[in-house]
């Protein structure tokens, strides 16, 4: 839940005075154009920037008051997301599940499967394709069971069949936890999102069922 959140940067107003509430189970798409305002929004609701007003609650919880607690609910996966490239994808995988307390031997064969990595688990995650790229970065949001999944332009950079597997990984996962999605590309909200949240000018202008 986002009440009266904004955020300024100097005399620059990123985010003004936006509102909204997302339910569990909704594949929710933040539209707008470059620079509206969508990647700051979602920063401020992972916790990584601090809103200049406003509040953000994650299940009830103020994120401000309670960060670390509102955190492990959420999986965020920037637009590059930004991963060990020398490290071998099987190798980061069991480092990001031991570093959230996740038993590896159980979870890390389940996101292999889940995101499609069976092929390439051997391989150095900067030998690999972006389209690759972006889901071990999925994989690694999934790694804590997160109730709110959190996708910065996922399938950005990606060649056609690269998008409709990402796609359809997105809409598969969305069956069992909230997912939010930014972008600017329309198609990408019409094939995936069951609601839509337009952004323009660091304000809100629509909201709606897609």
């Amino acid at each position: 839940e986002v009440s009266n959140l904004s955020k300024r940067f100097g005399n620059f107003k990123a985010v003004d005075n936006i509102s909204f509430s997302i339910p569990t189970g909704q594949i929710v798409g933040l539209l707008g154009p470059n620079g509206a305002g969508k990647s700051t929004t979602m920063r401020m609701i992972t916790g990584f920037l601090i809103p200049s007003d406003g509040q953000i609650k994650i299940d009830g919880i103020d994120i401000m008051s309670s960060p670390v607690e509102c955190k492990r609910k959420i999986g965020y996966m920037p637009e590059s997301a930004p991963l060990y490239g020398e490290m071998i994808v099987e190798d980061y995988l069991r480092y990001i599940a031991d570093m959230q307390g996740v038993n590896p031997d159980e979870k890390v064969p389940f996101l292999c499967n889940q995101c499609g990595l069976k092929e390439v688990m051997h391989k150095n995650i900067c030998d690999l394709s972006r389209g690759y790229r972006q889901r071990v970065g999925l994989a690694h949001a999934l790694m804590n069971d997160p109730e709110i999944l959190i996708l910065d332009e996922p399938t950005s950079g990606l060649d056609p069949n690269q998008i409709e597997d990402v796609r359809s990984l997105i809409k598969e996962i969305g069956k069992t936890r909230t997912v939010i999605i930014s972008t600017h590309i329309l198609g990408e909200v019409e094939m995936i999102c069951d609601r839509v949240i337009i952004i323009s000018g660091g304000k809100l202008v629509a909201d709606s069922p897609t």
